[in-house]
């Protein structure tokens, strides 16, 4: 990527591709935590949108982004950030907006502990196989 001092001198970066470039600082206004409950959002966390979500009601273009790529279909934070061009930490700080808002809901990811053994689902598998 080669960036270049705007026109004039005017301070703007731009790339040659993709036009003025806009740092993920302020993307978030300088935050860097999702919401004031500082909620987690794993990689494999599933986003949904919520009934009655209400598009325009957003503080910015990247907020109404997400939700547009959450109505195409629930998809993971990792899925949400290839599709939006946006670094995860600036999606973490993005969804939390959504959360907090009531536009979104957050699948959890199970845990490895709460997962069955595979010697369980083997024996699931050998007694359907029996039948």
């Amino acid at each position: 990527m080669s960036g270049t001092a705007g026109p004039a001198g005017d301070g703007r970066w731009y790339d040659a591709d993709a036009g003025p470039l806009v740092r993920p600082y302020a993307v978030t206004g300088g935050r860097t935590e999702p919401g004031p409950h500082g909620v987690r959002f794993d990689l494999i966390a599933l986003v949904a949108v919520e009934a009655g979500a209400a598009a325009g009601t957003l503080p910015g273009p990247e907020h109404e982004a997400l939700l547009r790529l959450c109505r195409a279909g629930t998809q993971s934070v990792a899925e949400l950030a290839a599709d939006a061009d946006l670094p995860v930490g600036v999606v973490r700080v993005l969804l939390g907006d959504l959360l907090e808002a009531g536009h979104v809901r957050v699948g959890r990811p199970v845990p490895p502990a709460r997962l069955p053994e595979m010697r369980i689902l083997r024996e699931v598998i050998e007694g359907l196989r029996a039948l």
